[in-house]
């Protein structure tokens, strides 16, 4: 589980901590020099770094060749880098992988909440969530590119009592286009900056009791 400290110094301050966690729990990490390796449709094994140097080394051997996510919130390596000299070791440092990361999703959210109609009814709130995690782990939402697809704005949502089923769709992360994460990072839909983005959603009642 990710340090509630770490939570509150580093993730997008308008997801809350509890979704922050669930977040990380569904598609995410919890070590901060976690890297994932896929080639198409196959998970490559590779050597557990030991250390920020090693984490940033295996990155750069996959990386324009696999499909590579980094640390806490398994962000995705190249989204936005253009070679493997360009990448930085923001990607395995905690605080701010989660702070890049929690602000991607929360403007995933909001693109899969516009899809829905932007519901406000509790029981539409969990699916959404779901649906967000799975775009965030493929890259896709109803064939559009997420990352790079412009922030639809603020939503006005309620609060669901509890968050909604498993991640059945887990293994779509396999589909995940290498092409999707080369457009730049710090440009959410070619307008703004991830880490800056001044747009946040209340997504405080998933997963509530």
């Amino acid at each position: 589980m990710v340090d509630a400290a770490l939570i509150k110094g580093c993730a997008d301050p308008g997801l809350k901590p509890a979704i922050v966690e669930k977040f990380i729990a569904e598609a995410g990490a919890d070590d901060p020099l976690a890297v994932t390796v896929r080639s198409g449709k196959r998970v490559v094994l590779v050597p557990k770094p030991s250390n920020p140097q090693e984490a940033m080394d295996l990155i750069r051997q996959h990386i324009g060749r696999n499909v590579v996510r980094v640390g806490i919130t398994q962000y995705p390596a190249g989204l936005g880098v253009l070679e493997a000299g360009a990448l930085k070791p923001d990607l395995v440092d905690a605080c701010n992988n989660l702070r890049m990361g929690t602000a991607l999703f929360a403007k995933i959210y909001r693109i899969v909440l516009k899809w829905y109609g932007n519901p406000t009814g509790e029981d539409l709130l969990p699916p959404v969530f779901e649906d967000a995690i799975i775009a965030w782990q493929t890259g896709y939402f109803e064939g559009e590119a997420v990352f790079r697809t412009p922030d639809p704005g603020k939503s006005e949502v309620a609060e669901p009592i509890r968050g909604g089923p498993g991640n059945e769709d887990a293994e779509k992360s396999d589909e995940f286009d290498e092409d999707e994460e080369r457009e730049p990072a710090n440009d959410p839909g070619r307008d703004g900056d991830l880490n800056k983005a001044g747009i946040r959603i209340d997504l405080s009642g998933i997963g509530a009791k």
